[in-house]
């Protein structure tokens, strides 16, 4: 039986990733997101500047490269570098790093347009950039930019540049379809060619997505008989970004069985990390490490999941560090209600079950978003517990913010009918606010849940008087709540989301212990 061929992987989330629009790692975060990709997910080269971008950025590549060289990988961090006579080179060497990345004309049109040199006095100085980087000890990959418009309009210059070039002492020679511009046959028949004519040649292909084919062109270009494939985190990059590494470690895994050193069970922890530290949020349908990706909606999905896995594929969400959930809402049957109420350790009698799954569809229809920590109070509710017997109420607030001054709190709660008063300071209205919840919580001895996501949505159009969306995560016991609060005033639905956060919390403890006030006598079943 053959043995697997080996894929590398080279993320660029650090190079190509931050040209994405208004993203910009500090030297903390460069460093934290280095370590991730090669310990933990271990993609096998990492892509982390561009030469000569600022002071900001050398000192980052010199973090960098200093605990690479500690934890013997300064190999597999590789700089952007440009023929620029000596500057580039000169700075990547003072930065620590020893493999550069460099940018060379891939077509005769940005050759022209650009540089405004003869093929041949490109070539000339592309040679003296690999002789000066290979007497400063620097390893040398060459990417051919606009290299798919080149096979396209000019492949004569490509072959010119590759023949003159491939005996030279680069390690790796980088296909990028600069303009994201390819198709799936296209990325084939180019990298094929290239193969055919260089079989001893490491190629690497570099995919943009600007047509959304970024992933399907990684296909094809590994079909090809490329050595190496770039991506980053999340997919960000430079216009419609780059080929996503979650997305293409998937493909690869399953569909191209490759030999690839990546641990695919820490990409959604990777992700997520980028994810906060970029500022861009994932699409909650990003496939791999979308929020909804491994939710089943429809009822008969769930049912099918139920009885035979029937609508189950490859992509496990517990290969990739995640867990298979079952939203809930107008299309919910019997089915998705019950594997959320399992989850919960929850059980109904017949007649209870058809009454929660009718208040859902109700609630689906009025476009309201139903969760998995609803449950409990929809569960109360169908057996004669009004919203109103909440056990946790906020009675009265007052928040004060003065210039100079650090906002101010004074609250009276009521818990269990018994009132309580809180006041506290903070950092801003909301912080202030649960900190003088936090008193009170304090006083009575009870646990705090711990705040891990918070989003404010605020409709577009600019009106100072639209309905603000808060969505907030918390994290208690171990067990993630996510609340919303709607209002028109920010603090305020960022208040009711934490209210019902708190009411949450109480309720899920009460019905996991039998204690719905009611005593309706199928409570004996939850």
């Amino acid at each position: 039986m053959n043995e697997l061929r080996s894929l590398e992987i080279m993320d660029t989330t650090l190079r190509d990733g931050e040209q994405t629009s208004g993203v910009s790692f500090n030297s903390e975060e460069k460093l934290g997101v280095a370590k991730l990709l090669l310990q933990s997910l271990k993609v096998d080269r990492i892509e982390v500047a561009s030469a000569r971008v600022s002071e900001g950025e050398f000192q980052a590549v010199k973090r960098i490269t200093k605990w690479a060289e500690e934890n013997d990988c300064l190999d597999k961090i590789e700089v952007l570098g440009f023929i620029d006579g000596t500057a580039s080179l000169d700075w990547i060497h003072a930065s620590g790093a020893r493999v550069v990345n460099l940018l060379s004309k891939g077509s005769l049109k940005h050759l022209h347009g650009q540089l405004k040199k003869s093929p041949g006095q490109h070539v000339q100085d592309i040679k003296d950039a690999v002789t000066y980087a290979s007497n400063l000890g620097i390893k040398v990959n060459l990417y051919l930019e606009d290299w798919s418009n080149g096979m396209i309009s000019s492949r004569d210059y490509v072959w010119y540049l590759m023949d003159e070039l491939q005996h030279e002492n680069i390690q790796r020679f980088m296909l990028p379809d600069t303009l994201g511009i390819l198709n799936q046959v296209q990325a084939f028949d180019f990298c094929y060619a290239c193969r055919e004519r260089y079989p001893k040649l490491h190629l690497d292909f570099h995919a943009h997505n600007d047509y959304d084919l970024a992933v399907a062109n990684v296909y094809s270009s590994i079909l090809a008989g490329v050595n190496g494939i770039h991506t980053t985190v999340n997919g960000l990059g430079e216009r419609a970004g780059n080929a996503p590494l979650a997305s293409v470690i998937g493909v690869i895994n399953d569909h191209l069985v490759r030999k690839i050193n990546v641990d695919e069970n820490k990409i959604n922890i990777v992700s997520r990390i980028v994810e906060t530290f970029s500022g861009i949020r994932i699409p909650r349908n990003k496939p791999l490490v979308g929020e909804n990706v491994f939710t089943q909606t429809c009822g008969v999905h769930a049912d099918g999941d139920s009885k035979d896995d029937l609508y189950f594929n490859r992509l496990m969400p517990e290969r990739f560090g995640r867990e298979r959930k079952y939203a809930l809402g107008k299309t919910s049957g019997k089915a998705n209600i019950k594997k959320n109420l399992e989850e919960l350790g929850i059980t109904l009698e017949e007649e209870t079950m058809k009454l929660v799954t009718k208040r859902v569809i109700e609630l689906g229809d009025k476009k309201e978003v139903v969760t998995i920590d609803d449950l409990p109070y929809i569960v109360s509710d169908v057996l004669n517990q009004t919203m109103d017997e909440m056990p946790i109420q906020i009675k009265h607030y007052s928040l004060s913010l003065s210039k100079g001054m650090r906002p101010f709190v004074s609250i009276n709660l009521e818990v269990n009918g018994k009132m309580y008063e809180g006041t506290s300071s903070g950092d801003g209205q909301f912080d202030a606010f649960m900190n003088a919840i936090w008193s009170i919580y304090d006083e009575l001895g009870r646990e705090r849940p711990i705040l891990t996501d918070y989003l404010v949505r605020i409709p577009p159009g600019g009106k100072s008087d639209a309905l603000v969306e808060a969505f907030i995560a918390w994290n208690y016991k171990g067990k993630e709540f996510k609340t919303r609060g709607l209002d028109p005033d920010q603090i305020e639905a960022a208040i009711k989301a934490t209210l019902r956060m708190l009411n949450l919390i109480e309720q899920h403890d009460n019905v996991l212990t039998g204690q719905l006030s009611n005593n309706n006598k199928e409570t004996k079943n939850v």
